[in-house]
This record gives C-alpha cells, structure tokens and sequence, in this order.
C-alpha cells in the first residue's frame, strides 16, 4: 500500500463561505451590513441552495448575525464583541507564550524577529493592508510554535474576526514606531526566555489595540 488518500474536493458551500468570510475580513462588508441573497447569488453565479448552506456556516461562526424576520447581517464591532475577541485572543496567545518557553524551545522564536524586519520593512506605510497582514501572520506564528494542536485550531476560529480587527484599525497609526515596537518586545522577550516580560509585553500589545478599536466600536 502507498500510503495515498482520496482527494477530497471542496464543496460549493465551502468555497462560497470561504469567499464571504475573506470579503468580510477585508472590510468589503461593512460592520451591520445586510447579505443580500440574490445579489450575492448572482454575483457568485450559484444557486441560492449552497449560498444559504454558506451562509449558515458563517452564521454559526458568529460572523454574520440573523435578524428575524429581517436576514442575515455582518457582525457588528461594537465595545463589547470587541473586548471578547481581544479576551480570547489574548488568553490563546497567552497559553502559546507560556508553553514555548516553558518547554525550552523559546529559540525558535527567531522566526519572530524575522517577520518584525518584514514589519520595519513596510513601515513606510503603517495602515497599509501589507502591514496588517504581516500584524496577523506574527501571532499565527507566535500560537503556530507552541506547537499545540488544540491551541491552533481555537486561534485559528478567531482569524476572520481578527482581520476584521485590524482592517478596522488601519488608519490610527501615525507612525510604524509603536507597531513595530510592540511586536519587537514580544519576540525578544519570548526568545530570550523572559516568561514575565514577554506576557506583560503582549499584555500591553493587546490593551493598545483595544485602545485604538474603542472609538471605533462606538461610531
């Protein structure tokens, strides 16, 4: 025996609903944004069968949120949702942190340090798309070398949500100094081993990002 599985082909919903949840993450649907069926359907050219299906799926994802009577509509980022994903972030990066220094392997943190000079690179920029893409693929990876399974699949249900995040927060940087900074010092201090400093760090990472959300979440 080879070894060799089927392939397994994704279905129509899957790829619907993967289309939805990266125009959402981009901000292409607004915050309170009502879907549309037939729009969507013929915008997507599908059937309204595997549109409702896809939508379902996002629905109890939490990143479209039904109306009675009304429909389905794109998450609201108010104060509230906005700390719960922030709390649940920072519980997951948190427990990623802990274990890899705890477990010794805090130096292949490196890869950190190499997406932050991918930051610095793009700073010319602070707001840009780039940037929050780089932002996003920093604590993939950060969660990704805990090498936690269960870790990395809860994080990974908060991604869309986090984009969403940070698609909302391009335009509160002055400058790419306190980005940089920030991520800078989670790195060192968790490739150094300092177990206090890189969660106080991280800590202080997660409350600016709230900071800079809040006024957002109240417009």
């Amino acid at each position: 025996m080879s070894g060799l599985h089927p392939i397994e082909q994704e279905s129509t919903p899957s790829l619907i609903a993967r289309q939805l949840r990266t125009a959402i993450a981009a901000g292409r649907f607004a915050p309170g944004t009502q879907l549309a069926e037939a729009e969507l359907a013929r915008e997507l050219g599908v059937s309204r069968g595997p549109l409702r299906e896809a939508m379902q799926r996002l629905n109890q994802e939490g990143l479209l949120v039904g109306h009675r009577n009304r429909g389905l509509f794109v998450m609201d980022l108010d104060a509230d949702t906005v700390r719960d994903i922030y709390l649940a972030r920072g519980a997951i990066e948190r427990a990623a942190v802990e274990s890899l220094i705890e477990a010794g392997r805090n130096g292949e943190a490196d890869a950190l340090l190499s997406i932050v000079q991918e930051m610095q690179a793009r700073s010319e920029d602070p707001n840009s798309k780039e940037m929050s893409e780089i932002d996003l693929r920093f604590h993939e990876t950060l969660v990704a070398l805990a090498d936690s399974p269960r870790l990395i699949r809860m994080h990974r249900t908060l991604l869309t949500e986090t984009r969403l995040c940070l698609t909302r927060m391009q335009g509160t940087y002055d400058s790419a100094e306190v980005r940089v900074r920030e991520h800078e010092r989670i790195a060192r201090a968790v490739l150094d081993g300092r177990l206090v400093d890189a969660v106080q760090s991280l800590e202080e990472h997660m409350h600016d990002g709230l900071a800079r959300l809040h006024p957002l979440s109240q417009d």
